[in-house]
């Protein structure tokens, strides 16, 4: 099975978030169970100033955003262990940039950044020798590729058979923008509508992904459910329960070769499960000389990784805090 994996992220090249290391741990992943993965992720600046075996390719093309052409310069990459392709998609204009989305505010141009991207990684994926079987985006900045792999690219011999599938990783965050942007897209105006790009006035890309892949996932089974019903699907939950069928929450898991304390070279010291406690002692000891605290105790150490926003249960935190914090018997520490 050939699949084509499309994100705005993926480590090791750029990330923001948990998004990047889903989309750069699942290829791999794909690839070991005996699937043929092609991973497409945007050439920011930031993937340049890193270490990485990029090199770029002979391919280029335009892609028309609104009544403007955006040169896209194909890169790839590949590392001695991996099971999969990279591609990146580099424009300097959309990607030279200090951050990928924005820093306090978003970067007013992201709907003409992302348009250029979901389509360009069509264009590129449409010059590939083979077909793909499946194409896999995620979140917002690519939820137009499923659109677009429908109403534009459906005659392409590489695409024509592909099944499309979106994950949400968040549904909060939805891409939003006024509706003259939808000039930008090459679209007809008649998909703005109530049921396929409109929302509330605005075109809005990730409701058009949830109307147009012909899967969805999610991150767990409990958050499909919270996404169907108000407050959980932030306006959406109408459109997402309409598609309750199609709809999966699948429980994201880790990359089990990064994450290993026996090779991770970002703990202070390797450990198995044969020394496991000597080894979360050493942890614990270099952490609380990073923080400036006194070498640790007998006292638990308790740990949140997160963003404060009460989607992620801050406000539980909050109250365990208030609780806890007075008794003297617990550590705790809070990475926002």
């Amino acid at each position: 099975m050939r699949v084509l994996q499309i994100s705005s992220e993926a480590t090791p090249f750029a990330k923001t978030g948990g998004l990047a290391d889903v989309a750069g741990a699942l290829p791999d992943s794909l690839g070991r169970a005996g699937c043929d993965c092609t991973l497409v992720v945007p050439a920011y600046r930031e993937v340049f100033e890193k270490d990485l075996p990029i090199k770029k390719t002979d391919m280029k093309f335009s892609i028309p955003v609104g009544k403007r052409n955006l040169e896209a310069t194909v890169y790839s990459c590949f590392f001695p262990d991996q099971k999969h392709n990279v591609f990146l998609v580099g424009n300097t204009h959309c990607f030279d940039r200090d951050t990928l989305y924005g820093g306090a505010e978003d970067y007013t141009d992201n709907a003409e950044r992302f348009i250029f991207f979901s389509r360009a990684s069509l264009e590129l994926a449409a010059r590939q020798p083979q077909a793909f079987d499946i194409i896999h985006c995620h979140d917002w900045q690519t939820s137009l590729v499923p659109a677009y792999q429908k109403l534009l690219y459906q005659s392409w011999p590489t695409l024509s058979e592909a099944r499309s599938v979106l994950t949400i990783h968040n549904v909060a965050y939805q891409g939003m923008f006024w509706h003259w942007d939808m000039l930008l897209t090459g679209f007809h105006w008649k998909y703005f509508n109530w049921q396929q790009l409109e929302f509330y006035g605005q075109l809005n890309m990730l409701k058009a992904g949830i109307v147009f892949a012909d899967q969805l996932t999610t991150v767990s089974p409990t958050y499909a459910q919270e996404i169907q019903a108000d407050p959980g699907g932030c306006g959406l939950e109408g459109v997402l329960a309409g598609r309750a069928s199609d709809l999966t929450g699948i429980v994201n898991g880790i990359d089990v070769e990064t994450w290993n304390p026996r090779t991770d070279e970002l703990i202070p010291r390797h450990y198995s499960d044969n020394d496991v406690a000597q080894g979360k002692y050493t942890a614990r000891v270099a952490l609380a000389a990073r923080l400036g605290h006194a070498a640790p105790d007998d006292r638990p150490l308790v740990a949140f990784v997160g963003r404060l926003a009460e989607q992620k249960g801050v406000s539980l935190v909050i109250d365990l805090l208030h609780r806890m914090a007075g008794s003297g018997n617990v550590r705790f520490v809070v990475l926002g």
